[in-house]
């Protein structure tokens, strides 16, 4: 779909062009050269959606575009405080946490099992079990019904209880397994 041209986009694409250079210095002297460009961008964008306000004389357009840049400037100083004040709430949650040491290989034949899980039930056992969801808001993120994530989800618990109870080593040839099993060797059969 096409937008009709009309007197005030053609306008704002001459004042844009004519200004970028300038905006974009004004940009990177404030934010450094990486974030200029996606703040510039930023300023066309919310000029494209304004451009209704866009003064004809060329200084009040310039003045105009500058007051939009000025803005993208303040929103992105506002966004970075909150991220540095958010940062500084989980440090200071993380510090007063108590700290739980466990092994490193605590729960690795748990991972393991589900890892050994076909992608859809591990991805399902882990939403459930380690993030906490329940199973119909798990099947409701992996774009399933809860009936199915119900079914899918009781088939890979009995997947994960046979994963975990079968032994992760294959006998050598002529021991026996450490589940009980005889072995094809001990019997002489293949």
């Amino acid at each position: 779909m096409t937008r009709r041209s009309d007197g005030r986009t053609d306008d704002l694409s001459d004042v844009l062009s004519r200004e970028r250079d300038s905006l974009l210095r004004y940009l990177e002297r404030r934010l450094g050269h990486h974030d200029a460009a996606d703040a510039l961008a930023e300023v066309m964008l919310t000029a494209w959606r304004r451009s209704h306000l866009l003064p004809r004389e060329p200084e009040p357009a310039r003045m105009w575009l500058f007051g939009i840049a000025r803005n993208v400037l303040t929103n992105s100083e506002r966004s970075e405080r909150r991220r540095h004040n958010l940062a500084d709430r989980l440090r200071g949650a993380l510090a007063t946490a108590p700290d739980e040491v466990r092994p490193a290989d605590d729960g690795a034949e748990v991972r393991d099992a589900i890892s050994r899980l076909q992608p859809a039930q591990a991805e399902l056992v882990r939403l459930i079990h380690w993030d906490g969801f329940t199973v119909a808001a798990a099947g409701e993120l992996l774009g399933i019904s809860a009936s199915t994530a119900r079914t899918r989800y009781l088939k890979a618990r009995m997947d994960l209880r046979a994963a975990l109870t079968t032994p992760t080593t294959t006998p050598l040839p002529g021991q026996q397994s450490t589940s009980g099993d005889i072995t094809p060797a001990q019997t002489g059969r293949p």
